[in-house]
C-alpha cells in the first residue's frame, strides 16, 4: 500500500515480513544463498550500504600503482563513484587477527587465570567513571588489544573523573596518549566487567564471525540475540552467518515504513551479578572499532532487586521505564525475557536520560515521547540559560545525509533546529532569531589524509542525486 508524504512517495512493507522470528528453527543454509562466481571481488560479509560496499571493493582491489605507466585520469560519470578513490591501506591488516587468549594459550607464556569478580553494587556507586586501560596496540593489527591483568586495575580506572560515563573507542594507529580514555569492545564485554549469563546486541550492520570472537572464550557459547532490520535477502544472508553458532538466535524489527532503518546501537549485558546496558555508536564490524572514532555511554552495573515494590529501581530520570517503553515498542516476544530482566534490576544510580525513536506517527501526549520531539521536552524542562546564551550557536555533526526536502524550511530549520533551541523554558524567541546553525560533515581532504585514507568514504553516503536536490544545504557546512 502507497502513501504520498511531504518527501514523496513510500510504500508499507510487504506483510511476509512481518511474521514471527522463529530464532532457532529459521536459519537458512548457506547453499540457498547466491554464491560470486570464482575470481570476484567478494562482498563484506555484512549487511551494508552501497558507499561501504564500493569501498569494501575498492580496499580488498587497490589501484595499482607504476611510475612507469602513468595515465591522465579518465573522467568520471556523475552518475557513478563506484571507481573513485585509493586504497592507503595495507592488505596485511585485512589478515583475521588470533585474538590476545588464542595468542597466549598457543605461545605458552602463562596459564588462563581466573578473572577477578566485578565489585558489588555498592562498592560501585560511592563514586563516579572515568578514564581507560593502559592497552597497547599490537604491531601486527591494530585490533587486538591486551586487557587489564588485575581486575582491581579497571576499577580503579572506571572508578575517576567521568561522571556521565561516556568515553571514546580505541583507535588503532594513533599515539597511546590519544586513546586514553578509551575502550575497545572486548573491554566492554571482558570478564572483568561481570560474569556473563547472556546477552543482546542491538545494531544495524553485523559481522557475527567478528562480534563472537570479541567475547572472551568462556563467553562465546552464552545465549546471544541480535536485533537487527534486516528483510529479505539481507535477513537471509544474516542467518546464514549465524548458521556455525547454535547460541545466536534473532529479533527482527518491524520496519512499517519504506525509508525506515533499524539504526539502534546498544548492548543489554545480563550477568550473574547484576544488568549492564550500553548505547554506543559502532556498527557491530571490524571496520567501525579498529580505526575510526565512536562514542559509548556505559551505566552502572545495575544489581538485582531483593524485594521488588512498585517502581522499584527507577531512577530520577525515568530511564527504567524508558528503557522498558523503547523495548515494547518492538511488539515482539523475543525481547520479553530481556523486559522482565530490567524489571528485575535496581536502575535507580542512572544520572542520563534515554531518548529513543520508534517508527511510526505519534500525536497528542505521545508526540514528545520519541525522537527529537522527546529531546527537545528535556531541554525545556532541565536546561538552564545563561547570560549570552541567545547567540550560542547550534553544531551538528554526522555521517551521512537523507533527503532534508525542497529547502530549509521543510524540516530542518523549521522541526529539528526547533528540537534543539531550548535552553530553559525562557528566551526561546531571542535564540530562535539568533541561534546560528552549524552542520560538519567530512571534507574529501578529511577522507584522503585520514587513517584509513579513501576507503573511509565508505562510511559516509551522501549520494549525487539527493546533493543535487537540496544544494541549499551546503551553505551550512
Amino acid at each position: 500500500m502507497s502513501q504520498e508524504g511531504d518527501y514523496g512517495r513510500w510504500t508499507i512493507s510487504s506483510s511476509d515480513d512481518s511474521e514471527d522470528e522463529k530464532p532457532k528453527l529459521d536459519r537458512p543454509s548457506t547453499s540457498s544463498l547466491p554464491h560470486a562466481p570464482q575470481g570476484a571481488i567478494k562482498e563484506p560479509r555484512f549487511t551494508c550500504s552501497e558507499a561501504r560496499k564500493a569501498a569494501h571493493r575498492r580496499k580488498t582491489s587497490p589501484v595499482k600503482f607504476s611510475p612507469d605507466s602513468v595515465s591522465p585520469p579518465k573522467k568520471q560519470k556523475d552518475s557513478s563513484q563506484e571507481d573513485l578513490g585509493w586504497c592507503l591501506s595495507s592488505s596485511d591488516e585485512e589478515l583475521q587477527p588470533e585474538t590476545p587468549w588464542e595468542q597466549s594459550r598457543k605461545q605458552g607464556e602463562k596459564q588462563e587465570e581466573k578473572p577477578s569478580a566485578p565489585r558489588d553494587s555498592a562498592a560501585q556507586s560511592t563514586g563516579s567513571h572515568g578514564a581507560a586501560m593502559d592497552h597497547r596496540p599490537r604491531e601486527e593489527d591494530g585490533d587486538k588489544y591486551e586487557t587489564s591483568r588485575e581486575g582491581q586495575d579497571i576499577w580503579d580506572m572506571l572508578d575517576k573523573g567521568n561522571p556521565f560515563q561516556f568515553y571514546l573507542t580505541r583507535v588503532s594507529g594513533i599515539q597511546p596518549k590519544y586513546n586514553s580514555g578509551a575502550l575497545h569492545i572486548k573491554d566492554i564485554l571482558s570478564p572483568l566487567f561481570g560474569t556473563l549469563v547472556a546477552s543482546a546486541q542491538f545494531n544495524y550492520c553485523f559481522d557475527v564471525a567478528w562480534l563472537v570472537r570479541q567475547y572472551p572464550p568462556e563467553f562465546r557459547k552464552k545465549p546471544l540475540l541480535l536485533v537487527h532490520g534486516d528483510k529479505r535477502e539481507a535477513k537471509a544472508h544474516l542467518h546464514a552467518q549465524a548458521k556455525p553458532y547454535e547460541n545466536v538466535s534473532f529479533c527482527q524489527a518491524k520496519l512499517d515504513i519504506a525509508f525506515g532503518t533499524h539504526h539502534t546501537k546498544m548492548m543489554l549485558l545480563l550477568y550473574e551479578e547484576g544488568l549492564r546496558v550500553i548505547v554506543h555508536t559502532s556498527n557491530l564490524i571490524r571496520e567501525d572499532w579498529h580505526q575510526k572514532t565512536q562514542g559509548m555511554w556505559l551505566s552502572p552495573l545495575y544489581p538485582r532487586i531483593i524485594h521488588e515494590t512498585h517502581g522499584a529501581g527507577e531512577s530520577a530520570t525515568h530511564f527504567k521505564a524508558d528503557l522498558i517503553s523503547y523495548l515494547l515498542a518492538y511488539n515482539v516476544p523475543a525481547l520479553q525475557e530481556w523486559i522482565e530482566a530490567i524489571h528485575e534490576h535496581d536502575l535507580s544510580e542512572t544520572n542520563v536520560y534515554l531518548v529513543g525513536s520508534t517508527p511510526g506517527r505519534f500525536q497528542g501526549s505521545q508526540k514528545d515521547n520519541w525522537g527529537h520531539f522527546k529531546l527537545r521536552k528535556l531541554l525545556r524542562e532541565h536546561a538552564s540559560s545563561a547570560p549570552a546564551t541567545e547567540s550560542w550557536p547550534i553544531v551538528g555533526q554526522f555521517s551521512s545525509i537523507g533527503s532534508l526536502g525542497a529547502d530549509e524550511s521543510k524540516w530542518l530549520c523549521s522541526e529539528f533546529k526547533e528540537s534543539l533551541l531550548p535552553l530553559g523554558k525562557e528566551n526561546l524567541a531571542a535564540r530562535r532569531s539568533a541561534a546560528p546553525l552549524h552542520l560538519i560533515y567530512p571534507s574529501v581532504e578529511n577522507v584522503r589524509t585520514s587513517l584509513e585514507g579513501y576507503p573511509a568514504g565508505g562510511s559516509l553516503p551522501y549520494s549525487i542525486q539527493t546533493a543535487e536536490k537540496q544544494s541549499w544545504l551546503h551553505s551550512y557546512f
